[in-house]
């Protein structure tokens, strides 16, 4: 059974030229080979979209994740200086006529 080159060459045009096209098989079956061609459009467009969004979401998180530290590194520097013995150096080194008080504050209740 050898295949002849004037068979497939035959072939080829047959496919090439179009009227493979007018056979009642492709005929009968076009509405299906459209929705089935929408579908896979549909499909592809879709993944795209997810893909793109979850790499948004990765970059994102990323960011959160910086933002997270940087907010956890100015608290521990606003902490560090907020100290009573820091706040005191810098009062010290400023020269501001300011003293620490020697008696504890206290509340004053109402009278009745």
């Amino acid at each position: 059974m050898r295949v002849k080159l004037k068979d497939i060459k035959k072939n080829i045009m047959h496919v090439l030229g179009g009227t493979i096209l007018t056979e009642d098989f492709f005929l009968k079956n076009t509405r299906f080979m459209l929705v089935v061609f929408i579908i896979m459009v549909l499909y592809i467009s879709n993944r795209y979209s997810c893909i793109s969004k979850m790499a948004e979401i990765e970059s994102l998180k990323r960011e959160l994740k910086d933002v997270k530290y940087e907010s956890l590194t100015i608290s521990s520097d606003l902490t560090g200086i907020s100290r009573q013995t820091q706040v005191q150096t810098l009062i010290d080194q400023n020269d501001l006529k300011l003293m620490t008080p020697s008696v504890p504050a206290f509340k004053l209740d109402k009278q009745k």
